[in-house]
């Protein structure tokens, strides 16, 4: 495998954390800039971490996981974007934070195919190290492009702009729930 082939991988896993960066970027009112590091270096951190322990687990484990890898991110996006719009409707004032618990299932749900990535590597021979680090700092500068527009978009929307980032969290989770089922 190539530098070349692990740019375009690094850049097709980063995908889902620019759009839930984007998401969360929309909502985002208190700690902007605590927040939105929280979520960059989260993001980056996971994105990082599972491909290293996809490729420690390597062949032994990696058709059971990748058969079911597509079902917990589509459940833990789903949950956290219908939590997002139910919370949207509430009438009191929006305050919008960041626990770690959703931050967790964020960067779990947005990095499980990296580590699916993590078991392919395993199989190459390829610079693990390089390849990690090339992962990381790839979702990281997306994921920062991302938290800024979600910024730049949510200062106009407030309150429907947690209605769009929900529904958007639960649109990725059906599109990788209908990948994983090669209908979409």
């Amino acid at each position: 495998m190539n530098n070349i082939e692990l740019l375009l991988i690094s850049i097709g896993l980063a995908m889902d954390a620019f759009s839930v960066s984007i998401c969360k970027g929309l909502t985002m009112k208190h700690k902007w800039r605590r927040n939105s590091f929280l979520i960059v270096f989260s993001f980056s951190f996971f994105q990082m971490l599972m491909p290293l322990i996809g490729y420690f687990l390597g062949s032994n484990l990696g058709e059971y996981f990748i058969s079911f890898n597509h079902i917990i991110a589509f459940c833990l996006l789903t949950i956290i974007g219908i939590n997002m719009v139910k919370e949207s409707y509430k009438n009191e004032d929006i305050k919008i934070g960041l626990s770690i618990k959703e931050l967790l299932m964020l960067s779990i749900a947005t990095s499980i195919d990296a580590m699916a990535v993590g078991i392919t590597l395993s199989f190459f021979e390829v610079n693990l190290v390089f390849a990690i680090l090339l992962i990381g700092i790839t979702a990281f500068i997306f994921s920062l492009i991302g938290v800024n527009i979600g910024k730049f978009i949510g200062k106009n929307f407030e309150k429907k702009a947690q209605i769009i980032g929900g529904t958007v969290l639960i649109l990725i989770g059906i599109k990788i729930l209908l990948e994983h089922f090669d209908i979409f």
